[in-house]
């Protein structure tokens, strides 16, 4: 099967998230001991001694011929490189200075000046603006300095002066250097900033994901392990005198079981397979006869009122569960064997709300304790709220409001 690849508008993948080799380099700068860059060093020494040495045959007349001190400043110039992301600043300071006793000493024009662009380049994508301004700055007038005053006493003889549009052209270059270091700070910035907040929002999808798993199995597991609690002790008690109410209570069991088995493996599978559609339809308020059946097999009885309107599937969902969790607080939780559901809705909201009379059993029932607080977060994301507390004349009342449009649709 081929691969089919679309290309999208807008600026290409490099230019939005930078080049791979940026972000290499800015997490070998993170890291204690970094490497340093032997190689590209290396190779611009040979380019600076290579280039060197042709200019100054064109040169030849004009200039001071290379000499032993000549070549040094050159390797030392150069070699500074090396350490040009561990100490942006220092190097960048050194080789303006090498380059400047360079230049004074009269050494024939060439890409030695090269080295204090790469090197301010470095400084001022690593933060150091104000050395790589100063240095650079500080070159360009000495070098003025040198051209149009001080070239009568210094190497070679016979020099004359540079005109000042010279020193404007060469000022323009020093200008268009510190500019496009700057530009490129900014945009390693951007990207950086860009790339924490990928990873932020990665995170936050992460976390999400994993506060809705846990909801899915405790709102599975805890209803379903009520039912089988019960139905448990149950068949326990009458599994010597009547055997066949056991037996009816052990099929019960065993349909709970089965039935929390399908929808945790549900809720695993979407966990595996996230892009994959659903197998199952989730559960909504469709199937609260089924919701109330599973509570009568627990010794509940449960009177529903209203019928639910049409819901979103998410606001579906979430109502079913929030009745489901409040239906399993009361078989945990209240020594009522009664519940009444109540669904009222309107036009912008849908009104739930589960009561028992009571009073608490305060037994120990088990669980982890996070159904209600699970309640108020599937409300809550979709804009809704829970309210949970005892009533007046005694037992337990949970009511839920979840509204029926999104901000969105408002507008």
């Amino acid at each position: 099967m081929t691969e089919q690849r679309v290309r999208r508008g807008g600026p290409p993948q490099w230019w939005r998230n930078g080049p791979p080799w940026w972000h290499r380099a800015a997490d070998e700068e993170a890291e204690p001991g970094r490497r340093r860059p032997w190689l590209s060093t290396a190779l611009f020494t040979v380019f600076v001694l290579v280039g060197t040495h042709f200019s100054a045959h064109n040169q030849h007349g004009h200039r001071e011929p290379l000499d032993a001190f000549g070549f040094a400043l050159l390797l030392v110039t150069s070699g500074m490189l090396l350490w040009r992301k561990r100490y942006p600043a220092f190097v960048v300071c050194g080789t303006a200075a090498t380059t400047l006793v360079y230049y004074a000493a009269g050494y024939p024009y060439g890409p030695v000046f090269l080295a204090v662009v790469v090197s301010c380049f470095s400084a001022v994508v690593a933060g150091y603006r104000r050395a790589a301004w100063t240095a650079l700055g500080t070159l360009w007038a000495a070098h003025a300095l040198i051209s149009l005053w001080l070239y009568r006493w210094l190497p070679p003889p016979g020099d004359t002066a540079a005109s000042w549009g010279q020193e404007l052209a060469v000022a323009t270059w020093v200008v268009a250097v510190v500019a496009v270091s700057e530009l490129a700070r900014v945009r390693r910035e951007q990207w950086a900033k860009e790339r924490a907040e990928r990873a932020q929002a990665a995170r936050r999808r992460a976390d999400e994901e994993r506060l809705r798993i846990a909801r899915e199995l405790h709102d599975v597991l805890a209803h379903s392990i009520s039912v089988i609690n019960v139905q448990a002790g149950v068949g326990l008690a009458l599994l010597d005198t009547d055997p066949e109410q056991a037996r009816t209570a052990l099929a019960t069991i065993k349909a709970a079981s089965k039935e929390a088995l399908g929808e945790v493996r549900q809720v695993l599978d979407t966990l595996r397979t996230p892009g994959d559609a659903p197998r199952a339809p989730a559960p909504g308020l469709g199937r609260l006869s089924e919701l109330v059946d599973q509570a009568a097999t627990a010794g509940l009885t449960v009177e529903v009122q209203g019928a639910p309107p049409r819901l979103p599937p998410g606001t579906d969902l979430a109502a079913f569960r929030i009745v489901q969790e409040a239906l399993t607080n009361v078989v945990r939780h209240s020594g009522s064997r009664h519940a009444r559901v109540l669904l009222d809705h309107d036009s912008r909201a849908l009104r739930l709300r589960v009561d028992d009379d009571g009073p608490a059993t305060g037994a120990d029932a088990g669980g982890s304790g996070n159904g209600l607080a699970g309640m108020r977060e599937r409300a809550a994301a979709l804009g809704g709220t829970i309210d949970a507390g005892a009533r007046p004349d005694g037992g337990w009342r949970v009511l839920g409001v979840l509204p029926l449009t999104t901000e969105e649709e408002n507008r």
